[in-house]
């Protein structure tokens, strides 16, 4: 499970990211590290972690605000965070879940405690089609041995097309415009002209046939979505 899975650890105290990285890099997780939200939210952009350890007490901007900001924006509203604190208020508590963290941990904490809640957080937070696979109307994606199959015959398609169609299949009935499809499939630090995206969508609906086609849909004015609803 934890195979592939990256993490941020966001703490202004370096002994203490170190202490973590070296937990979660002995259960298998990669790690990256920052000192504050900036060089935080800068890592994320470049390479979407699965989770984010944030620390509570930070110079400049907390780890709450940071949380607040996360949740707000689009590209980041869906990464599961762990806040790490070392409050055990009450109150607390109730601004870090009204905040959008997804759980946190007390300071101090054992390594195996903090390795088991984020296991437990990253299966609450994963869609299928991200570690299973996920059907609809016939099609299936199989993220594990990477195959898309229409009526249970191969479909072939490129690294791009994957990754387009993986995440309108994780995110389905929902419009988005080309350029949250650029900062969702491309990465955010790819410099990429939205044109580009319909090149894509064409190659996708082709892939697909005449009898999956309809799924990729245009939005007039806004961008796509992926439905099995007919607009």
């Amino acid at each position: 499970m934890s195979a592939s899975k990256r993490v941020l650890i966001v703490d202004d105290e370096a002994p203490i990211r170190e202490m973590i990285a070296v937990a979660l890099e002995m259960a298998g997780y990669e790690c990256m590290e920052a000192e504050n939200a900036q060089e935080a939210h800068a890592l994320i952009l470049d390479h979407k972690p699965d989770m984010v350890l944030l620390d509570w007490m930070m110079p400049g901007t907390s780890g709450v605000e940071f949380a607040r900001r996360l949740r707000k924006d689009e590209v980041t509203a869906d990464i599961p965070v762990i806040m790490l604190t070392a409050k055990t208020d009450e109150d607390n508590k109730v601004k870090g879940l009204e905040a959008g963290v997804d759980d946190y941990i007390i300071k101090p904490f054992s390594p195996r405690e903090l390795v088991a809640r984020l296991k437990a957080v990253l299966r609450r937070a994963t869609p299928k089609g991200v570690e299973e696979p996920v059907t609809v109307d016939g099609l299936c994606l199989d993220p594990v041995s990477h195959r898309v199959t229409a009526d249970s015959s191969p479909v072939e398609l490129g690294p791009t097309e994957f990754r387009l169609l993986q995440f309108f299949m994780t995110h389905q009935d929902r419009a988005y415009s080309r350029s949250q499809l650029l900062d969702m499939v491309w990465g955010g630090n790819v410099y990429v002209e939205e044109r580009t995206v319909d090149v894509h969508i064409r190659r996708l609906r082709k892939a697909l046939g005449e009898r999956h086609d309809y799924l990729v849909q245009t939005v007039r004015g806004t961008g796509y979505r992926f439905s099995s609803q007919v607009a």
